[in-house]
Parts: structure tokens; C-alpha cells; sequence
């Protein structure tokens, strides 16, 4: 194999490693057209849809509805069960002891959502989706039973009937599954996602959803919150990391935190979020601070315990996003002295990775060979 082609290669795995984790719904949503998006923003009222289906075949799915109703409706929607009721949408939930519905595309559309239905999966399921003005938009999550035999896990559990023993079961995982935050992002809903984050009664966990989500998505009316969240040691680092849903306008506020703050976590979080932001805008305003605290640990690393080594690897894969020429003999430089250390824990590990991607997404004569 050439060397050029190797690189290539090789290239094309660090920009799959580096923009992985940054890709959001909106670009898997590119297909929905700006009256569908001005539709979605106003849904109010949800029809909801609920079927469920054993292998002796379909029966009442009251039980399911009752526990999904309240669910939506805690996040302000209005829940009819009737279609002849107006409504601004259809919201369906299909539970199946045995799943018959064969999956996804290999690629694109749904199966790059988190909780895309398993291709694989043949027990017991509930498979989400939705209609607007009867348009099926290729929108499909799932929740899943802990087994996929419900016969045998019936017979485990000394229930005669699998079929209600699977509904039973999947009735649990309706009420621990949080379809009503991923719906409420799928329309664009983030002010109901901001409420749930200043609630006193919204849980640590739901809450650290909710930040995960919104570093994906733009949502200026989170900034209030996410500012405020930066306050709080419980919150702080995935506070700071949602800022970067926020795009240029979260730079200053990172950038001050990145500067001032003496947490490493907190300097790695605001590190990690300005990546993210120059990642997608290519704000030429992030590169100088990160080259500054590079530069300034190069002039004191002699050792390990020089490195702060949860910031500073932030810092290089960051600047390994930015793509600027400037970083090119800083990370060079970082690159020599991190390799005459004798170090082999994981930390370093980590660190020598960062600066090797980061060198060949910078140096441009070594992409071109």
C-alpha cells in the first residue's frame, strides 16, 4: 500500500474519532422541510397511539397508555386518546412480546439516534414513533425488556401467560424510559427541557440527560441556567459542556472559566466545550487561550507530576479540532517531551494519543504526501 493512501486512511479514522461524538440530530434531520420544523415547534396536543401485541395476538393496551399519558403530560403537553379529537400530532408506541419489525437502515436516518431499535432484538419491545399531518418522519426509538425470551422468563418468574408477563414488564421500562425528554428534542422543544433543569423535583440523573442533550442542541433560553448550573460542584462539568449547544455566544464564559478557574475538572470541561464550539465554527477567537496554557506547561514539563493531565489532554484535542497552523510546533514540541517521559499509565496514554491525532490533523505537508 502506498504511504499516501496509508495516511488517507488513517486521516479518515481521526476525523471519524474526532467529529463522532459531535454530531447532532439536526443534521440527521436535514430531510424535514421549514413548515414541517414550524409545525413541530408548536405541537401542543399529542394523540396518543398505544397497541400491544403477543404471540396469541393483540389485546388492551389501557394499562400502557395510562402509564405514558402522564409522563407527557408532566412535560405541558395535552394527551388525547381519541383521533377524532384534535390534535397537532400522532404519537405512537407499538409493544410486541416478540418484535417483528425488522430495524433500521445501516446507516443514516434513525440508526444514528441513541436508543435506535436493535436490528437484533427479537423479544420484547416497544418501538416509538410519530406522525405529523400523517407523514411518517423517520423517527423511531426503543425500550427493551432485560430478556428476549419471555416465555422462558415467564416461566423464571411462575406466570402462566408470557404475553402478559412481556406488557407487564415492558409497562416497567415505559415508566423508567425517558421517551418524553427525547421526543420533546426530536421537536424542538427545549424550553420544556429548561424547566426540568431548574425543578426541584426533576431527578440528578434526568438532569444529566438533559445536559447531554442540550450540548447538541442550540437553545439560547438554556444559557440562564447552564450559567447558573456552572455554579453548582454537582452539575458543573456537564453544565459547561452543555454551553457548547450554545455555539459562539458560549465563548467568552468558557473562555473565562477555561482561564480563572482552579479546577482541573472544571479547566478540562470549559477545555473540551470549546472544541466542540470551534469544531463547528471555526471561531478563530478559541485557539489563542488553548495555545496559552500549552505553551506555558511546556515551559515547566520535566516530569509526570508537571502535567495536568485531564486539562491538558483537553486542551490537545481541542486544538487538534481547530486545525490552526500556530499549534503545529507547540503540539511537535509537546509530542517530544511527553515520549521521554517514562510514564505508561493510562494518563499519559491518553495524552500521547491526543498530541499524536492532533499533529496529523494540524501538519497539512503530512496529509498531502
Amino acid at each position: 500500500m502506498k504511504r499516501g493512501t496509508q495516511v488517507g486512511i488513517c486521516l479518515m479514522s481521526v476525523v471519524a474519532v474526532l467529529f463522532m461524538g459531535i454530531t447532532n440530530s439536526s443534521a440527521r434531520r436535514a430531510h424535514i422541510t421549514p413548515e414541517q420544523k414550524a409545525q413541530m415547534k408548536h405541537i401542543q396536543t399529542i394523540y396518543l397511539h398505544v397497541i400491544a401485541l403477543t404471540e396469541n395476538g393483540r389485546v388492551p393496551a389501557d394499562d400502557l397508555a395510562a402509564t405514558i399519558q402522564p409522563r407527557l403530560e408532566k412535560l405541558g403537553y395535552k394527551v388525547v386518546l381519541s383521533r377524532k379529537a384534535p390534535h397537532d400530532v400522532e404519537f405512537r408506541v407499538k409493544c410486541e412480546e416478540r418484535k417483528k419489525w425488522a430495524g433500521t437502515t445501516r446507516s443514516g436516518g434513525d440508526a444514528e439516534l441513541a436508543y435506535a431499535p436493535a436490528r437484533l432484538w427479537k423479544g420484547p419491545a416497544c418501538l416509538f414513533s410519530y406522525r405529523l399531518q400523517g407523514q411518517d418522519l423517520g423517527w423511531y426509538i426503543e425500550t427493551r425488556t432485560d430478556f428476549e425470551d419471555a416465555y422462558a422468563a415467564a416461566q423464571n418468574a411462575n406466570v402462566p401467560d408470557s404475553g402478559a408477563y412481556a406488557m407487564s414488564q415492558l409497562r416497567q421500562k415505559l415508566q423508567e424510559f425517558d421517551f418524553p425528554v427525547l421526543i420533546a428534542t426530536e421537536w424542538g422543544h427545549t424550553d420544556r427541557l429548561t424547566k426540568l433543569l431548574s425543578s426541584p423535583d426533576t431527578s440528578k440523573e434526568r438532569k444529566f440527560r438533559i445536559l447531554s442533550i442540550l450540548s447538541e442542541v442550540k437553545a439560547k433560553e438554556a444559557f440562564p441556567y447552564l450559567l447558573q448550573m456552572t455554579n453548582d460542584p454537582e452539575y458543573a462539568e456537564r453544565a459547561i459542556v452543555a454551553l457548547a449547544g450554545l455555539g459562539s455566544q458560549a465563548i467568552p464564559v468558557l473562555t473565562k472559566l477555561f482561564k480563572t478557574s482552579q479546577d482541573s475538572s472544571i479547566q478540562a470541561a470549559a477545555a473540551k466545550s470549546l472544541g466542540i464550539i470551534g469544531a463547528h465554527t471555526g471561531d478563530p477567537t478559541i485557539t489563542p487561550p488553548l495555545l496559552e496554557y500549552l505553551n506555558h506547561a511546556l515551559e515547566h514539563m520535566e516530569t509526570s507530576k508537571d502535567i495536568d493531565f485531564p486539562v491538558l489532554t483537553e486542551v490537545v484535542w481541542s486544538i487538534a479540532k481547530l486545525r490552526n497552523e500556530k499549534s503545529l510546533k507547540p503540539i511537535e514540541e509537546l509530542n517530544r517531551k511527553i515520549w521521554l517521559i517514562r510514564d505508561t499509565s493510562p494518563e499519559m496514554q491518553k495524552l500521547r494519543e491526543a498530541a499524536n491525532v492532533a499533529t496529523k490533523m494540524i501538519d497539512l505537508d503530512y496529509q498531502i504526501m
